[in-house]
């Protein structure tokens, strides 16, 4: 039989998905993969029922429908602070797992190098390798997960195409301060590079920090590909729609590998949607209030249940140190917590480059009810580890 692509060798499938297939398996609550348990807010569910009725149920422009790249663009120039062009410098797409792949094949060749910093969200390896391009892995280190200077000039010294910078940082919370930022700006610049950037937890903050968009950054916008999805701002991550921004001679290529790939977002969808654009600013607020209130009860149940943690300053994750519990397999240790201890976590080995495995990764992004029973469940952790041994 003909042999499958050589390029699917270098990755497996999605540890993360994986880790919910047997949570469903085994009834355990699913803090692995990051989607909430609760309902987005009622205007979105409200104005779906209406598209229901009324429509569109077609076709859209290919790279969004221009009342929805019209919303978008009208929130996004108000936290962006940029006079962003809804016509020519918008891409909407199947989520932002297609915008991040989309980003990738605009601007990479077979051969190019993409610096991405460890530990990273899985996809952005297999999008590089499925590009033809070769990562180049840059180290944020613990506790703070901040990177030495001269790695990264080192990296840039590869010429790589681009730096991929997920901001806040899924899997460890870190948000990037305007200082790191200005240092990748001015590499990126220097050595003539784009920058991806995957912010999709844009407003999901804890205070006292604060997001800053790298294409706000002077003489940044010309080169950074701006990549977002409503997933998660919304609740509505089986939506599917995401998008690109970012100027018009990068959008108009990004039009094409995106009309090739998915056609386009679903039309019902991004007319629902609006609902969730056109929310008032009120609403940024409520969400980072709320998912506060979400971190500060989970961390005190880890805090509880003696668990060391990294504290996340944004995005809704948080890694676990299970180095106490085994010096064997992570993987292994989150599947015997899904089957013992009833909750599902994902092995941080997933995220980093090196061989580091004694981080799991949880997520908070669950109705407090949720988080409460979670956090009664892992409290009991030592106490079955230690009939495990028995």
């Amino acid at each position: 039989m003909p042999k499958i692509s050589t390029r699917l060798e270098s990755f497996t499938d999605s540890v993360i998905r994986r880790m919910t297939r047997i949570a469903l398996q085994y009834g355990a609550i699913n803090l692995s993969q990051g989607f909430p348990d609760f309902d987005p807010p009622e205007e979105l569910k409200t104005a779906l029922k209406e598209v229901a009725k009324s429509g569109p149920h077609q076709y859209e422009i290919t790279w969004g429908s221009h009342k929805f790249r019209e919303a978008l663009a009208e929130k996004q120039r108000k936290f962006m602070g940029l006079p962003i062009d809804a016509n020519s410098e918008i891409v909407v797409t199947c989520g932002s797992t297609e915008a991040m792949m989309v980003a990738m094949m605009t601007v990479c060749n077979p051969g190019d190098k993409v610096i991405i910093f460890s530990p990273f969200y899985e996809n952005y390896v297999a999008d590089t390798i499925l590009c033809g391009a070769e990562p180049i892995y840059v180290p944020l280190n613990p506790p703070n997960f901040t990177f030495n200077k001269d790695e990264l000039i080192k990296a840039f010294e590869e010429r790589p195409k681009a730096l991929i910078l997920c901001n806040p940082s899924n899997p460890i919370g870190k948000v990037f301060t305007p200082e790191e930022l200005e240092f990748i700006a001015d590499l990126a610049k220097e050595y003539d590079a784009f920058v991806i950037a995957d912010e999709v937890y844009e407003h999901i903050v804890m205070k006292p920090y604060q997001h800053t968009y790298i294409a706000s950054l002077p003489g940044m916008f010309e080169r950074t590909i701006s990549c977002s999805s409503l997933s998660k701002t919304y609740s509505i991550t089986g939506w599917r729609l995401g998008y690109i921004i970012a100027p018009a001679y990068i959008t108009e290529n990004a039009r094409k590998v995106h009309d090739f790939l998915t056609v386009g977002a679903a039309a019902p969808l991004q007319e629902a949607a609006l609902a969730g654009l056109q929310m008032p600013e009120e609403y940024y607020e409520e969400l980072q209030d709320l998912y506060i209130r979400k971190k500060d009860l989970f961390l005190d149940g880890l805090k509880k249940a003696g668990l060391k943690y990294v504290e996340p300053q944004g995005a809704y994750y948080v890694m676990v140190d299970i180095s106490e519990f085994t010096e064997g397999s992570d993987v292994e240790f989150c599947e015997w917590l899904i089957k013992e201890v009833g909750v599902a976590a994902v092995p941080g080995s997933s995220f980093f480059r090196d061989d580091i495995n004694h981080y799991i990764r949880f997520h908070f992004a669950k109705k407090e009810e949720t988080l409460i029973e979670a956090i009664k469940r892992l409290t009991l952790l030592r106490e079955k580890l230690q009939l495990r041994s028995v």
